[in-house]
């Protein structure tokens, strides 16, 4: 099955609970998406995630997937693509970590750095080869603006995503012209569960608007998407300011 203007047939979820994965899953559902697999660890929640989007008509599927075991990927994830074609693979695991907690505690800075980076890095080698292979598709890689600048707020997740960001970006470059495309999301901050009770950022988003701008984002092919859009402007004046001064600014 070919994705045909940006609206794949078959979709994969890597972090099947994720909001943002299930939000533009069912956006794509409404337009013409008929089989998602979701992949994750949390077997009851990823349970409730399917029953939810199966209630809006597609062939939803389960598979156990564990960003920390990336011994596990080729196996686990070559079975989803033994099972068909997929059209449009979205990286959306990730964990924000607790940065005051993390800075005194290694190894749980070194667990957000995994499953952020290497987890990440692992699966998206591994879609990335299925859907040459196969000779079409999409890769989604959800980044984060934390990732354009370190801040002393957040820079242990934040230099997760800047790795990320920059293999995502790669990877698209060794893409190109095989067939497969390969997308960078970088969303603010989103309000989800994840975020729930931290103070939100100005120009701050929803599951729902990084969904549209994911599928406006395969329509036209884009290789990088901003949400909201105007965090392109304000990261290029952030990324630019010397250092003294972004220090003094309340990020």
């Amino acid at each position: 099955m070919k994705d045909a203007f940006g609206s794949p047939q078959s979709l994969l979820v890597l972090g099947g609970t994720s909001e943002i994965g299930l939000a533009t899953a069912r956006r794509l559902i409404a337009r013409r998406t008929r089989t998602v697999w979701l992949a994750g660890r949390d077997e009851p929640s990823i349970d409730d995630a399917a029953a939810g989007l199966r209630a809006l008509g597609p062939d939803v599927r389960t598979v156990t997937f564990d960003a920390l075991d990336p011994r596990s990927h080729e196996e686990v994830l070559g079975k989803v693509f033994a099972e068909g074609d997929i059209d449009m693979v979205l990286l959306a695991f990730g964990v924000l970590g607790d940065q005051a907690n993390d800075e005194s505690d290694p190894p749980a800075a070194v667990r957000v750095a995994q499953t952020n980076y290497t987890g990440a890095l692992s699966a998206g080698l591994v879609c990335a080869a299925a859907l040459q292979q196969q000779g079409h598709g999409s890769l989604v890689v959800l980044s984060s603006v934390a990732g354009e600048r370190a801040r002393r707020a957040d820079f242990i997740y934040g230099s997760s995503k800047a790795g990320l960001d920059a293999f995502a970006q790669g990877l698209g470059d060794a893409m190109h012209g095989t067939g497969v495309h390969v997308m960078v999301v970088r969303p603010g901050f989103v309000r989800t569960k994840m975020t729930a009770g931290l103070p939100a950022t100005p120009l701050a988003t929803t599951p729902g608007a990084v969904a549209a701008a994911i599928e406006l984002g395969l329509r036209r092919r884009s290789e990088t998407v901003w949400v909201p859009g105007a965090l392109r402007l304000v990261m290029s004046g952030l990324r630019h300011l010397p250092r003294p001064l972004f220090r003094r600014l309340p990020l």
